[in-house]
Order: structure tokens, then sequence, then C-alpha cells
């Protein structure tokens, strides 16, 4: 690997990790790392001379830095950055525009006028070519939801991806397409089979739908945006409780250590007449330390629950079955049946949702009031103490 190289992947991997968003589910450094691969293999196989391979490694390491200042225009950015960094380097200007006209041909509109080019091109869709492509083109469709509001249903992204591999996409090497172009096929085959299931159990559940005629018992799948609604918020609040448990555990900690301390150093001593002074400053600051650890341990006491319930409270919808602590004496039938009965009603899982988010919400409420309690109690018993002990020594250690 030359220095230029090894300078290109060290710039691009600190931009990527620093300052690219977590949003850019598809476009980050395993994109990244996967083109320079596929485009080092395809450079081998063309009998690249090494000065070839230094211009093509390095524009592919840089060909998606553009992304950390926006999805807009990101390839001209891509190129503004690259000049930055290639400024830095011992490499002439016909180098440097080489590679930033590398950069430029990755953009999906462009023709790739020469080898450098189409092998870089290729290597950016490998994908397509891939085991994993059905993994990958996923992660392509969470970032444009997130980066670019486009949601898509089953149907519309099984159509997307067939209209592109079929009529939009080719690989312009030989190279690539020999090592690719089976599996594309394979992909393509699998996409296609995957849309005519889906409009064969499309057609099936309308049949069935019309049969039974779905007026009471309807059922509907969650809408994207309410599922992921409830998902963020409900790690959000997970997340919050763990901060809650470990800021108790960290003050239970202290507070052990203290009163440890307390009783094998201090305590000890007031048997000594002349030590009196010390004894109530010393209980105000054992029975601050021993509060506080009771607060830290009443924060973070888990409550029981029964872990039962009746196919009545199911019935009535009284029962929430996303708390383990509702179902965790039941038998695996009755939990099976329970579920099948929720998932089947829309209304109750959205009710059963929204109980366990006001409910986690309450606890997090009683977490962090007895936290709040807790830091206050610690806070104050320690200024306290603190002057006690002064006020101690200032006129009982003065008396002896």
């Amino acid at each position: 690997m030359s220095i230029l190289i090894a300078e290109a992947e060290k710039h691009a991997i600190n931009l990527l990790n620093e300052k690219l968003d977590t949003s850019f589910t598809y476009h980050n450094i395993t994109h990244t790392k996967r083109v320079v691969e596929d485009a080092s293999a395809l450079a081998e196989l063309a009998n690249l001379d090494d000065k070839q391979k230094d211009l093509l490694l390095t524009a592919a390491w840089l060909h998606d830095t553009g992304y950390t200042r926006g999805i807009e225009n990101h390839e001209d950015a891509s190129v503004s950055i690259a000049k930055q960094f290639l400024s830095t380097q011992k490499i002439s200007e016909a180098d440097q525009k080489a590679i930033c006209q590398l950069i430029l041909a990755t953009k999906i509109e462009a023709v790739p006028n020469d080898k450098l080019e189409k092998i870089i091109r290729d290597a950016d869709c490998s994908h397509i070519g891939s085991k994993n492509y059905m993994e990958i083109s996923e992660l392509l469709r969470k970032e444009w939801e997130l980066q670019c509001n486009k949601t898509y249903s089953e149907k519309e992204w099984l159509d997307e991806n067939i209209d592109f591999l079929s009529t939009k996409h080719r690989f312009h090497t030989n190279e690539a397409a020999l090592s690719w172009d089976k599996r594309k096929g394979k992909n393509l085959s699998e996409l296609l089979k995957l849309r005519k299931k889906l409009e064969a159990d499309n057609k099936k559940f309308k049949q069935r739908k019309e049969e039974l005629n779905f007026k009471k018992h309807k059922v509907e799948l969650p809408e994207r945006g309410i599922e992921t609604m409830f998902r963020v918020t409900l790690k959000n609040h997970i997340t919050l409780s763990n901060i809650a448990d470990t800021k108790a555990n960290i003050l239970l900690s202290v507070n052990a250590i203290i009163v440890s301390l307390v009783l094998a150093n201090l305590i000890p001593k007031l048997d000594n007449p002349s030590n009196h002074y010390l004894i109530i400053p010393t209980v105000i600051f054992v029975t601050v330390t021993v509060a506080s650890i009771i607060l830290s341990v009443l924060a973070t006491r888990p409550n029981v629950t029964s872990g039962k319930f009746s196919k009545e409270d199911v019935a009535n919808k009284k029962v929430n079955l996303l708390f383990f602590g509702n179902f965790h004496k039941m038998s695996l039938s009755d939990f099976e049946w329970a579920m099948s009965e929720m998932m089947q009603d829309r209304d109750y899982l959205y009710s059963s949702m929204k109980k366990d988010l006001y409910f986690l919400g309450l606890v997090l409420d009683k977490k962090y009031k007895i936290l709040r309690l807790t830091y206050s109690v610690f806070m104050a018993g320690i200024i306290i103490s603190v002057i006690a002990f002064g006020i101690a020594f200032q006129f009982g250690g003065g008396l002896n």
C-alpha cells in the first residue's frame, strides 16, 4: 500500500467516524471499505499499474466523504474535501485532478469515460452482485427514509429495486461483469419471486377480508411512523431508566465506602473521653450516609407483580401483554393465545403499547424524584456534617 492510499484511508475513516450523521445507514464507513476492497479486486483483474491503483484507491476512500456535509451534491462536497486533503500530499496537480474526476464519476447520471472511472463505478455498485444484497438494500431504504423522507411500502421497494437492476444498472467493465453478473441475476430473480409472493399474499388477504367481512375484527398493519415513534420513545425511556439506576448505584457505592471508613476509623476512637466532642458530628455524618443508602436502594428496588391474567382480562383488554410482569407465571399456551388475540386487534395492540409507555413513564418519575431527593440529602448532609465537625474541632477540641 502506498503512502498516499494509507493517508487517504486515515483521513476518510476519521471524517466518517467523527462527522457523519448516524442516520446514514448505507453511505458510511462500511460502504466505503467495501468499495475500496472491490475496486482493489477489479484493479488486480484488470492488471492496472501501481500509479493507476494509487489514483483509483485514493478516490475510492474519498468518494463519499461529502456525506459529512449533507446528502445534497455530496459528490461535489467529496471533491472539495479531496482537494483540501490532496493539497497536503506530494502529488502532481494532474494526479489531483484525476482523483477528483474519479470521484465525480460516481454520480448516478455520469457516464464513465476511461477504465479507472468504469472500475470505481462498478465498485460503488458492487453490492448488486453480492449475496448480502437484500440486507444492504434495506440499509439504503432506511437511509432514504431518515434523510430524504422517502417511505416505501414493501411492493414499492421491490418495484424500485427490480427497475434499477433490470433497466438502469449495468456493469461497465468485463471484470465486474464476469465477477458479479451471475449473482446480480440471482438477486433480480429473488426480487421477482418476492414480488410475486407479495402480490399473491395481498390477493389472498383481500379475498379473506371479503369472505369474513372484517367489520368487527379488522386487521391492520401498524403504520411505519407510529412504529418508529413507539420504538424511539420506549428506547429513550429505557435509556433514562438505565441512567437513573447508574446514578443511584454510584451514590450507593460512595455512601457504602464512607460508612465503612467511618465504622473502621472514626467510631472506635469515640470511646476515648477526649474525643466525646466528635460524637454529635459523627452521628450526623453516619445518619446522612445511611439515609442516602436507603434512598438509593428505594430508587432501584424493583416492584413485584402477580404475573397472571385471565381470559376475561384479555377479552376486556385490561391486561398489558407487553410487560413481562403481567404474564411471567402464565403457561406458554395461554400466553400465545393472548398474544394472538392482541395482534389481531389493532386497538388492543396500540392500547397495550400506550399503557407500556405510560407506566414506564410513571416508574421513571418515581425513580428521578427519589434520586433527586437522595442527591439533595447527600449534598445537604455532607455540608452540615463538615460544619458540625468544624464546630466540634473549634470548641470541643479547644477544651481538651
